[in-house]
């Protein structure tokens, strides 16, 4: 079996003295999607930014492609190819769709590569490509989301961490930017997806984890997390 390309080991994290995550373990290896699922306030979004180098870790490791990511900047963890669609979408809302992509393309030095990631952006999104002139925060709000996405894929990420997704979007916008992960994942990204909406992580997912409470309390393939009494009658309402 080949080595994760994260690997995340007992790893506690917190803001400031306070610690939200406590021992958390979770692999992703490369060319899967991976999904991380619980309730709101759960600590997923602090693992992210934990993994990112945005918020200080009490305990544990975090290796990527073998190399441990302790003492990295989040610009280093950035510039490796760990990269984020953040929850919220973080759109700068005054600048055009075309200048919040080249954003995500501001450490790259080859103009070739960028145009390259451009046209892969407009041909995954075309909406895009039609609004590249209009201003960010004049958006739909699924439209927003596609923006964000296509700023993170400017960056050539190896590894894509997706942060709540679906979060106030119409379900045929989940359901468009879910066949962009499943297109992306063919062509070798890796994706760690972490979402509330269980049903729609797990409809393109490899793998899962489970959090609760700062914790990991289930993980295996989606098939038998969704067979789980205690992750169905918690998550699925069944």
């Amino acid at each position: 079996m080949t080595k994760p390309l994260l690997r995340i080991s007992g790893l506690s994290a917190g803001y400031g003295a306070v610690s939200v995550l406590s021992g958390i373990d979770i692999d992703v290896r490369a060319g899967e999607i991976v999904a991380l699922v619980g309730s709101n306030g759960a600590g997923k979004t602090t693992l992210l930014r934990a993994v990112s180098r945005m918020i200080q870790w009490h305990g544990g490791a975090v290796r990527f492609d073998g190399q441990d990511l302790a003492g990295w900047t989040p610009e280093q963890v950035f510039s490796r190819g760990l990269v984020q669609v953040p929850e919220g979408r973080q759109l700068f809302a005054r600048m055009t769709v075309q200048e919040n992509l080249l954003m995500g393309a501001y450490r790259r030095r080859d103009p070739a590569g960028v145009a390259s990631s451009a046209a892969q952006v407009y041909d995954l999104f075309p909406i895009l490509k039609e609004r590249r002139r209009q201003l960010a925060g004049n958006l739909s709000g699924g439209e927003q989301q596609m923006c964000a996405f296509g700023r993170a894929l400017m960056a050539a990420p190896r590894l894509l961490m997706v942060d709540e997704m679906s979060l106030g979007l119409a379900p045929v916008v989940v359901d468009r930017l879910l066949a962009v992960l499943v297109g992306i994942r063919a062509l070798g990204l890796t994706v760690l997806l972490v979402e509330q909406d269980v049903f729609a992580a797990f409809s393109v997912a490899d793998r899962g984890y489970v959090m609760e409470t700062g914790r990991i309390v289930g993980q295996g393939r989606v098939r038998e997390l969704s067979e789980d009494p205690e992750v169905r009658r918690a998550y699925l309402g069944v």
